[in-house]
């Protein structure tokens, strides 16, 4: 449990994000374009308002870009994924369009977002909110028992979402067998596509998410703490329906000759070596035949060596970036996969987020319907990737900061205490060992550390809020 002391009362995110360059605020031309946006599609959507779709979200989203309908069909599954049209909102050309190409994505800090498009946009017009309907992309998938795609289409579509629900409530839904209508096939497909990904090497890593969040002590004087940010088997579903329609919108890519992916290299050798070599030392078997994605999935989560193997894991994940292909272009497949979920993946979930999805969905809509995608579309792939590219460098540094300076700052008056904490990674000649402490959430380098995957006491020697620095050493 987290000790009233381990609080800061107050952290200014505001340095971090003036550090980056960010501010949430946009020009004049670019808000009236938001608050006057309107549908340019209109008159070439069908109708779907009859579909029960629900949105699943953290508790406090308002940009919501999905929502979900999956349900058990025959021996398989019938999903249907709405995502919000922000192409159908936002005008090519326009100053709104120029302002999210220089953004690239939604910036997230403890104390609140810096957005890709003006709230206005991203949490009223353009976000999938109940009752209400909105414009959107609707993906169909059908899926057998064993994962598989049988069968996939999209279209332009009105929507109305029914109900908003957020992970825990899921999860504590499912346990009691009263999920909703909507979502009653969403655990069995979950556990069905995850199955299916490890047949084609996916690689999922369960590693420490640290979150900062303010909340009241008991003298009800606000306060910033560390935790590790909650997971529930809810949210590993819901990722299961979007890692399924990026698979299909690059399959759907990769037919069509024209596409924008998000890929991953095959792991090298020497990742995977290196990962074998950490169970070796850690006395944990890897069964004859097991992928590197099988044999992490299969450990045990309470065990302190899988902390240190997880940790190991991530260079399995190294080289991911983004690839735009063309009409004529001659790229092998082994170019184009994402080698993390096992296939060909495109990002087009998440448009209120994420740039780069409102291009990749107008290209997996004009290929399904026969069609070259707009010149506005295929004139932006070449720099899309640079831009992505580096707003996935700006959300990393903006995450790594604010806990940085939370973590320096709850313990700046405490140089010499002493923690609990596994090792994640013993040092090298590169890095210096890094420890794992539960409560309050910290990762950090550690002096002195034993091996990875070992037990230890970390005693605090370094906390400076000025510099974001964190150091201990085991005693």
């Amino acid at each position: 449990m987290t000790q009233p002391w381990l609080r800061a009362p107050e952290l200014d995110f505001a340095r971090v994000r003036d550090e980056l360059g960010l501010t949430a605020e946009f020009g004049p031309e670019a808000l009236a374009e938001a608050g006057a946006a309107a549908d340019r599609h209109a008159d070439r959507r069908t109708d779907r308002r009859d579909l029960e779709l629900v949105t699943i979200d953290p508790p406090t989203s308002l940009d919501l870009d999905q929502a979900l309908r999956v349900r058990r069909d025959d021996d398989g599954y019938l999903v249907h994924y709405a995502i919000a049209d922000v192409a159908a909102l936002v005008t090519p050309g326009g100053a709104l369009d120029a302002e999210t190409r220089r953004r690239g994505a939604t910036i997230y800090f403890p104390d609140g977002n810096v957005p890709l498009h003006p709230r206005v946009l991203s949490e009223n017009a353009g976000s999938l909110l109940p009752e209400v309907d909105r414009a959107a992309v609707l993906w169909t998938v059908r899926v057998a028992g064993d994962g598989e795609v049988l069968e996939t289409s999209v279209e332009r579509a009105t929507v109305r979402s029914r109900a908003r629900f957020d992970y825990a409530q899921v999860a504590a839904d499912a346990a009691a067998d009263r999920l909703h209508p909507s979502i009653t096939g969403l655990p069995g497909f979950g556990a069905a596509r995850e199955e299916w990904g490890l047949g084609r090497g996916a690689v999922a890593l369960e590693l420490p998410d640290q979150e900062v969040v303010r909340n009241e002590d008991p003298g009800r004087r606000r306060a910033w703490t560390l935790r590790l940010a909650p997971s529930t088997p809810a949210d590993r579903w819901n990722a299961q329906v979007s890692l399924l329609v990026g698979m299909c919108a690059g399959t759907l890519m990769r037919a069509g000759g024209i596409g924008f992916y998000r890929t991953l290299p095959a792991a090298s050798d020497e990742a995977v070596g290196e990962l074998r070599a950490v169970a070796d030392r850690l006395g944990v078997p890897w069964p004859e035949g097991a992928s590197p994605g099988r044999f992490l999935a299969g450990l045990d989560p309470a065990a302190p060596s899988t902390l240190a193997l997880m940790s190991a894991g991530a260079s399995l994940m190294r080289g991911a970036g983004y690839r735009a292909v063309f009409s004529g272009d001659d790229v092998p497949d082994a170019e184009l996969v994402h080698a993390g979920v096992g296939g060909l993946y495109a990002h087009v979930t998440a448009p209120l987020r994420r740039l780069a999805d409102r291009y990749a969905t107008e290209i997996a809509l004009a290929l399904s319907a026969g069609t070259t995608p707009e010149p506005w579309v295929l004139d932006a792939l070449p720099g899309l990737g640079k831009i992505m590219s580096g707003a996935g460098s700006t959300a990393s540094s903006a995450a790594r900061r604010s806990v940085d300076l939370a973590e320096a700052t709850v313990l700046a008056d405490q140089i010499g205490a002493r923690f609990p904490a596994t090792v994640m990674r013993a040092a090298n000649e590169r890095r210096p060992a890094q420890v794992f402490i539960a409560s309050p959430a910290i990762i950090a380098p550690c002096d002195d550390a034993p091996d990875a995957g070992s037990e230890c006491t970390a005693e605090v020697a370094v906390a400076d809020p000025e510099a974001g620095t964190v150091g201990f050493t085991a005693v």
